[in-house]
């Protein structure tokens, strides 16, 4: 492969893989897939189709200053005049790159994902990016209309349904009368992701654009991706709540431990508990581990919330949560109901045995039985009694309950939502 460095300065770097086709394809990274030697962004792709490949690669998050732009235009001109036919390719960070710059490295064709408009937040609302937005660096950084031209094609993919993103595409269209528009609803941020295709890739650089054809593509990788079913189930578990179960009901499969990230295995879990169907097959469909059940008739809690629901500790997510009564008795050999009493350290009741409940400062709970020794990270909760609520505590931090049940450890122990009381068991 044979590839060499061709411009670097302190934001970029640039690598020329020399391939045999006839058109080059200028590739950007993103904050995701920075300068990391010699790779460029979606590498295994453009070299499967031998494509002459310029990778653009970002070494910090600073959004391809212009001042580096023009240093490099100038020093890869040389190579920019050999081709007649250009394709810019990026997603985000590096959507935005291949959009802002097409009329400076001669693109003919453009092909953004989820891009921005700028990070300015004195000129967008999003402030997922603001931190990274540098004055004196990024003056006048949004897309202007002299650095693009409707004799170009620009081909857009977005979440319409996603507000952030949504935001930069309704500033970015004026700039663009002749664009293509692909929108992939229910991927948020995600869309670059859910379409990695090596041969879609090759489709959006060398397909003349034709709406159906795409669509059809679009809709053929995206039903092979992963990060399309995270996200849609992300997406529906707030709003329609049994469109988990029917997506159990109505496909056969097992998905891996890794699927889901810590954070929509809770919710899952959660939501399979609320909907009283959190069975081990279901479980099991989504890769969701069982780390503990309970055999045992477990003790009423004792401990309950501001919303007057009970704290329990879940047995497969393994975080302390919040639910009614009869969710708990539903699902009792997951939901360990907490009895506390009074200046103790927080400890639990799992079939007969009696266990100390601790934590780290990454947020992992273990189960430790009483009388063995920590493990040197984890540390014991404490329930505190207080002349007019309750509290659990790591350290400084404070156990906070917010109204879907889900705990989390704060630093404002006067929040209403970290008050508990004890009631009689």
């Amino acid at each position: 492969m044979d590839k060499q460095i061709i411009f670097e300065d302190e934001h970029i770097r640039v690598i020329f893989l020399k391939g045999s086709s006839d058109a080059l394809v200028i590739s950007f990274g993103d904050l995701i897939s920075r300068a990391k030697g010699m790779s460029i962004n979606a590498e295994k792709s453009l070299f499967k189709y031998q494509y002459n490949v310029i990778g653009i690669m970002p070494k910090q998050k600073s959004w391809f200053p212009k001042s580096s732009m023009l240093q490099m235009q100038q020093q890869i001109q040389s190579i920019l005049q050999q081709f007649k036919e250009i394709v810019g390719y990026g997603g985000s960070m590096g959507g935005y790159a291949a959009i802002k710059y097409s009329n400076l490295l001669n693109m003919q064709k453009v092909v953004a994902f989820v891009p921005q408009y700028s990070i300015d937040p004195e000129v967008v609302q999003d402030r997922r990016y603001a931190e990274f937005f540098d004055a004196a660096l990024h003056q006048d950084m949004q897309i202007q209309a002299d650095e693009v031209d409707p004799a170009r094609e620009y081909i857009l993919v977005y979440d319409p349904y996603y507000a952030e993103d949504k935001e930069h595409f309704l500033k970015i269209q004026p700039l663009l009368p002749n664009r293509q528009v692909i929108h992939l609803p229910f991927t948020g941020h995600e869309a670059l992701s859910v379409l990695a295709s090596s041969q879609l890739l090759h489709d959006f650089v060398q397909q003349p654009f034709d709406i159906t054809y795409f669509y059809k593509r679009v809709r053929e990788v995206k039903k092979q991706s992963k990060f399309y079913y995270r996200q849609v189930i992300d997406h529906l578990l707030a709003r329609h709540h049994q469109a988990l179960l029917r997506i159990l009901q109505q496909n056969d499969f097992e998905l891996d431990e890794r699927y889901f990230d810590a954070v929509l295995k809770q919710k899952l879990v959660q939501q399979l508990f609320r909907l009283k169907q959190g069975t081990e097959q279901n479980l099991h469909k989504l890769g969701i581990p069982i780390h503990f059940v309970q055999h045992a008739q477990a003790q009423a809690a004792n401990v309950k919330t501001t919303q007057d629901t009970a704290l329990v500790f879940n047995l497969v997510s393994l975080k302390l949560e919040s639910y009614e009564a009869e969710i708990i008795e539903a699902n009792s050999q997951y939901l360990l109901p907490l009895t506390a009493q009074a200046n103790t350290l927080v400890s639990l009741e799992l079939n007969h045995e009696s266990y100390l409940l601790t934590m780290n400062d990454r947020g992992i709970h273990k189960l430790i039985k009483q009388g063995e020794a920590l493990p040197l990270d984890q540390s014991p909760l404490v329930f505190k009694q207080y002349a007019d609520f309750c509290s659990i505590s790591y350290k400084q931090l404070t156990l906070s309950c917010d109204a879907q049940g889900l705990g989390q450890f704060v630093e404002n122990n006067m929040d209403e939502q970290t008050h508990l009381h004890l009631v009689e068991s």
